[in-house]
């Protein structure tokens, strides 16, 4: 008895070991995933278009399918200017809460009754409207001048709207399906959704793992492309899904992924083929497979989705793990411009071309230097990205701002020094008649893969300016080296060798320290001020010479006869 004892408590701990190793669970019908909301992709449009009274001009294009009573709520704060157009196909109940400057437009057969809240009476205006999407966005174009944004919303519950509707870019409404919830204008609460999503999560969580989250999609669903929008965690993404689906990533920043599809990166453009096989829709066998692929111990999450729709967005929300930490302030160094969809980049300024001392964003750089900046972006996957820049400029702070083209110059940077990034310099010389002292330094670029581009957004870094110092010129400093010093020491010597040998070759010839000719007693008794030189000075004698006295008496004469001669 007590051997089967024995026997079957070692089973149940092999039991146990093998599930604690390789942890799965079982999905169950849930209401709200705690990771993942599902969306179906609709048609709509986002421009830059304002009219010239300045207001702007939304479409709202509304669908229910539920057998809820069809209520939304409608509100407006902080706005612009609007002209609303509001359409449906069902009987739907609205409460609107916005102010006079919101005008709304409805069809005078609409189905749509928009009860203003107290206090309100805005009452909608009834126009003949078409039927068709790409109809009423000509008709508003030709009433309004254009149309700002066309939103689709699938069983809205309450919509809001506030601050600037417009998005830099083109002013032209071309209708395609995109991701509402780029609109950050709009913020959109539904009533439910209409898929079926089943998920669950294992016990056991390796928080010293990335998270692994995991999707399947079974082989029975209609569905065939779906668009992600991750987080900004970096995660482990395990796709699978029916032949002939494409996951497309609308912004892949921080995600590693393994799927038995396509992926589609439209940010690059770049198709990834699959790199596994898994005919098997079961759940166990896709999460051990996913444990598998990333040779990870657990994962975060199983997600397992059946849409209706054959468009569908899948949004990831990460749970932050709560956790004591020190929180440290960290100064802003760059700011990213780019959309939501886009890599985040980052700009560091650095004072030589070596890159290892960077500029603090408050230092202040004089206009006669020349900076260097390193603009990097975030990993893509196992996808080796390169940054190329397309153009630089300044902008002035202030009521006036001034825009400068910067040109700048590639500086060399390999894989390995700088992966995932760029390097270029600036010469500040143009600012140097300027007085505005803070600028704003942005640049284009372009992210590449392989030989394939696309467009990486903006990135802008606040630079401090000063004029430099005018000092008086300094006198060249010859600063010699320890060679030099000693080749002058022994230059010389030499010649102070060769002055002695000089003296002591006179010496042997003539027996003096001096050349012969040079009479050193006369020469020295004609300086003035000079001592006595040892020979005896001779008296000079008064009484002239013969030849001496006859021409100075010639002299005499001569001099004398003139004035007789001229008297004469």
């Amino acid at each position: 008895m007590e051997g089967h004892m024995a026997l079957f408590a070692l089973l149940l701990c092999i039991t146990v070991a093998v599930s604690a190793s390789s942890p799965t669970c079982d999905p169950v019908a849930v209401n709200d995933n705690s990771f993942v909301y599902v969306r179906e992709m609709h048609i709509g449009c986002w421009t830059s278009f304002v009219g010239e009274d300045k207001a702007e001009v939304h479409i709202l294009n509304l669908n229910f399918d539920t057998q809820d009573p069809k209520i939304f709520e409608l509100k407006m704060s902080n706005v612009n200017p609007i002209n609303l157009i509001i359409t449906s196909r069902e009987s739907a109940y609205g409460l609107q809460n916005f102010n006079t400057s919101v005008n709304v437009y409805i069809s005078n057969d609409s189905k749509i009754s928009l009860y203003p809240k107290q206090n309100q009476t805005k009452i909608p205006h009834k126009v003949d409207l078409p039927t068709q999407d790409e109809e009423l966005v000509k008709w508003a174009t030709q009433k309004f001048g254009g149309v700002t944004s066309f939103t689709t919303i699938q069983n809205p519950k309450e919509i809001h709207l506030t601050g600037t509707g417009t998005k830099s870019g083109s002013r032209d409404c071309i209708l395609k399906n995109e991701d509402p919830s780029e609109k950050h204008f709009m913020k959109t609460i539904y009533k439910n959704v209409h898929s079926s999503v089943k998920s669950c999560s294992p016990l056991q969580q390796n928080r010293g793992e990335d998270e692994l989250h995991i999707i399947n999609i079974p082989e029975n669903a209609s569905i065939r492309n779906i668009s992600l929008r991750t987080g900004t965690k970096k995660t482990n993404m395990f796709l699978r899904g029916p032949q002939g689906t494409t996951w497309i990533f609308l912004n892949p920043l921080y995600t590693t992924f393994g799927s038995n599809n396509e992926i589609l990166l439209p940010t690059i453009p770049h198709k990834i083929q699959p790199v596994l096989t898994l005919n098997s829709d079961r759940a166990e066998d896709v999460q051990r497979m996913a444990l598998d692929h990333f040779k990870a111990s657990t994962f975060t999450s199983y997600t397992e989705i059946k849409p209706e729709g054959s468009m569908v967005l899948l949004v990831f929300e990460q749970k932050e793990t709560p956790a004591v930490t020190e929180t440290v302030p960290v100064p802003v160094i760059s700011i990213t411009t780019n959309a939501p969809h886009q890599m985040p980049l980052l700009m560091q300024l650095y004072a030589s071309p070596d890159y290892r001392s960077p500029l603090d964003p408050k230092t202040k750089v004089q206009s006669d230097k020349r900076i260097y900046a390193e603009i990097s972006g975030n990993t893509l996957g196992d996808i080796v990205l390169t940054i190329k820049v397309i153009r630089c400029f300044l902008r002035s702070k202030g009521s006036c701002p001034v825009v400068k083209e910067l040109p700048f110059i590639s500086e060399a940077c390999s894989s390995n020094s700088c992966p995932n990034s760029t390097r270029v310099s600036f010469s500040l010389d143009q600012l140097q008649e300027l007085t505005s002292t803070t600028w704003d330094l942005e640049c284009a670029v372009d992210v590449c893969y392989s030989e394939k581009c696309g467009d990486g957004g903006r990135v802008k870094r606040n630079l401090e300016v000063t004029q430099p110092c005018l000092q008086p010129p300094t006198p060249p400093c010859f600063d010699f080296g320890l060679p030099g010093v000693l080749g002058i020491a022994f230059g010389g010597f030499l010649i102070g060798v060769l002055l002695i040998g000089a003296l002591w070759f006179i010496k042997i010839k003539t027996g003096k320290w001096y050349p012969t000719g040079l009479d050193m007693s006369s020469t020295a008794a004609n300086l003035p001020g000079c001592p006595c030189s040892g020979a005896k000075r001779q008296p000079v004698s008064t009484n002239p010479s013969p030849s001496e006295n006859s021409s100075a008496n010639a002299s005499i004469g001569s001099t004398q006869s003139t004035p007789t001669s001229s008297m004469a």
